[in-house]
């Protein structure tokens, strides 16, 4: 018997004995298969945990609190890991990019994730003033949020030569839910998304939303708000920005 068909009996005995048949047919028994996990799948977590450890012990990191899961495909720089404060318990999912384009002369940070936050994969936070996500924060895939913008005033001048507006900061509450393909991007003052909102799949958000609301569009307009004195989820934006004056 050569080396290869001594191999392919042995594949035959571990197949049969984990519940499968080898012969004209094929019958698997989805039991067994379910019964353990992919190997590589484990290795891949292994691979995560370490990259996570050794960027919460070499990397300057403004504060890096406890169980930080951070994918090892993850665009974070080790120049930008002092603007960056990070609480316990966040995970970052793949090819997530955290950033501050532009250099900065005070040692303040500049992008917060506070305890529990939950960054889905293909996520871009740019800052150059500030951007914090509060607590129990979820961010579903291919969301972008940005403190500022392109300059594109001058038409006589290449948009890629006239750098970044001055912007403002955004700040997004505890408890929010941003959805797949959201756009979060602040030109000036302070952009709020309050408190237990929810960012509508692929909405843009140029605007304040006020606590306790569903925004959905583009530009993102409130279309549903819980009234706290009623108890109840009322439709519109009326009722939404008369919550927003009394708070």
């Amino acid at each position: 018997m050569t080396k290869l068909q001594s191999e392919i009996g042995g594949v035959a005995d571990v197949l049969t004995t984990s519940g499968l048949e080898l012969g004209n047919g094929v019958t698997m028994s989805k039991s067994k298969l379910h019964s353990f996990e992919d190997p590589v799948r484990t290795v891949l977590r292994a691979v995560r945990k370490l990259h996570s450890l050794w960027l919460r012990w070499t990397y300057p990191f403004v504060s890096v609190g406890h169980h930080f899961s951070v994918h090892y495909s993850c665009d974070i720089r080790r120049t930008v890991a002092r603007y960056v404060r990070i609480g316990n318990s966040v995970l970052i999912e793949r090819n997530c990019r955290l950033d501050v384009p532009v250099v900065r002369r005070s040692s303040e940070p500049v992008i917060l994730l506070d305890d529990d936050c939950r960054i889905g994969q293909n996520v871009t936070i740019l800052a150059i003033n500030r951007i914090h996500i509060g607590r129990n924060v979820i961010f579903g895939q291919s969301v972008l949020v940005m403190d500022h913008n392109h300059a594109f005033e001058d038409v006589s001048v290449p948009i890629a030569l006239q750098g970044t507006t001055k912007g403002g900061t955004v700040r997004i509450e505890d408890g929010a839910w941003i959805g797949f393909g959201a756009a979060i991007v602040c030109n000036e003052g302070e952009l709020v998304i309050g408190r237990n909102s929810v960012v509508g799949v692929n909405s843009v958000v140029t605007r304040s939303i006020p606590p306790y609301s569903v925004a959905t569009g583009n530009p993102a307009r409130v279309v549903k708000h819980f009234d706290l004195s009623k108890g109840e989820w009322v439709l519109g934006s009326r009722a939404s920005a008369r919550a927003a004056q009394s708070e």
